[in-house]
Parts: C-alpha cells; sequence; structure tokens
C-alpha cells in the first residue's frame, strides 16, 4: 500500500539557545521581515514566512517534558528560503546591509558547465549559528 499524498510542508522548526532568544528574534522579524504570531518567553518563538510557519524553539526548554512531547536538536540546523528571481540580488543587498555576512553562493547543479545552471543560492548564519540559505529556484526538479 502506498502512502496517502503530503500537500507541502506546514512548519518549519530551529533551535536556539535560551542567551539568544532576544537577538533570535528580532533577526528573524527585523533582519528577516517575517511576521511574528506569538512567542513564550524562554520557550518558544512563532512567525509567518510567506504561507510557511516557521517556529524557532529554546533547544534546552523543549527537551522538557510538557504538553507535547519532548524533542529537540543539537548542534546547529539548516533551512532554505525560496524567493522569487527578482528578489535574490536584493536579499543579498538586504542581508549584507545588516550586517550579515554572506559565507557561500552556489550555483545549482555543480560540475555542470554545458547548461546554465537550474538556480542560485546563499548561505548566511542567524545569532544561534543555525546555517540558512537563500534560493531563486526549485533546483530539485520534481
Amino acid at each position: 500500500m502506498s502512502a496517502p499524498e503530503l500537500s507541502g510542508i506546514l512548519e518549519t522548526v530551529l533551535y536556539y539557545s535560551g542567551s539568544d532568544e532576544e537577538a533570535t528574534r528580532r533577526f528573524y522579524s527585523e533582519i528577516m521581515g517575517m511576521k511574528l504570531i506569538g512567542q513564550t518567553p524562554g520557550r518558544q518563538i512563532f512567525l509567518r514566512a510567506g504561507t510557511s510557519v516557521f517556529l524557532l524553539f529554546n533547544a534546552e526548554a523543549t527537551q522538557k517534558p510538557g504538553s507535547l512531547p519532548p524533542h529537540g536538536a543539537t548542534g546547529p540546523g539548516h533551512v532554505c528560503f525560496l524567493v522569487p528571481m527578482s528578489a535574490y540580488r536584493l536579499w543579498r543587498e538586504h542581508l549584507a546591509g545588516a550586517g550579515v555576512e554572506i559565507l557561500e553562493e552556489v550555483d545549482w547543479p555543480p560540475g555542470r558547465t554545458e547548461k546554465p545552471p537550474l538556480g542560485s543560492s546563499f548561505y548566511f548564519r542567524d545569532p544561534s549559528e543555525n546555517l540558512l540559505e537563500i534560493a531563486n529556484a526549485d533546483f530539485w526538479g520534481r
């Protein structure tokens, strides 16, 4: 029996250190421009990213039993945000203007010099050292 259809991903989660909570909230709401939709100080920050929900959890607080099963992660996580081709360079300029270091930029797929790249992306970090990426195309194929 095959699995039923998935419509997409409703929520994406990254974890932050409790000491980084205010810097993390400001980074995502002010620099990344996400709408703050809720916050429980010391535990979680809920934001809207386009049609998706972006959740940030205090890594230590969510490992304790509570209303949901304990969860968490250690070390930096990763998420890639998709932007329209026309906004890609604007995002690079915006982040650089906010003092965010661009770590690397990649044309995808690498090694296919006979064809133009399917898209490009660049990488940077948030205050908790999570690796973030902005891409100008869905280069994974369908």
